[in-house]
């Protein structure tokens, strides 16, 4: 036996199949995750509930992120959105992040329609509430990683919670403002203190000030 499989418990005997194995890998996940939140949450975790290699769980999900989203049903569309909006440069990043969280749970039913059947499990259940406030934060607080600073959970903490904010009150509770107004409006207002919370001021004037070769 390979001793990277001997650190992953397995069942005895073979499985019948790939199917068999995706919906194991699935239902241990989905435990695993109401259990131990996003973050506690590891893939040999998973694979050791489902008693497979951590391999064949990567066969099936590139990455956690995508093993959470077919858990809770999020389209890997609204993912890629969410993870591309980090990528670029600081100066706008509060405007892609506050266009990607709109354009997600805003927009065609595809997408959005799954997502908002989460945010109301959310409002209802403390259990689905954990999970998604820590999955939105996680993906703050990665998407971010190499801006980090002592305050960078606070800051991907505060953030979530204005984006969610947002969205309650205009899908859920229908803040009339927010429900009348169109989303590049919000984008203009919501943008600069969100860029102002991810990119702190200091950091961009840091950025700014480097002196010219020459």
């Amino acid at each position: 036996m390979k001793p990277q499989e001997e650190a992953v418990p397995r069942a005895r005997g073979r499985r019948p199949g790939s199917a068999t194995t995706r919906q194991a890998v699935l239902d241990a996940a989905r435990a695993r995750f109401a259990r131990d939140g996003f973050t506690g949450t590891t893939i040999r975790l998973v694979a050791a509930d489902a008693s497979v290699d951590a391999s064949q769980v990567m066969q099936f999900y590139r990455s956690k992120d995508e093993l959470f989203a077919e858990v809770m049903a999020i389209p890997k569309s609204a993912l890629h959105r969410f993870n591309t909006a980090f990528e670029g440069p600081d100066e706008h990043l509060g405007e892609r992040v506050v266009r990607a969280s709109l354009r997600a749970w805003d927009g065609v039913p595809e997408e959005s329609e799954p997502l908002m059947a989460m945010l109301r499990g959310a409002i209802v259940n403390e259990s689905a509430s954990r999970l998604l406030r820590d999955f939105i934060q996680s993906r703050l607080l990665g998407g971010t990683s190499d801006r980090a600073d002592a305050d960078a959970a606070l800051r991907a903490g505060l953030a979530s919670a204005m984006l969610v904010g947002v969205v309650l009150g205009r899908r859920v509770i229908g803040v009339p403002t927010l429900v009348a107004v169109d989303a590049e409006e919000i984008v203009r207002v919501l943008a600069p203190a969100i860029q102002n919370i991810l990119v702190p001021i200091e950091r961009e004037e840091e950025n700014s000030n480097v002196t010219p070769a020459g």
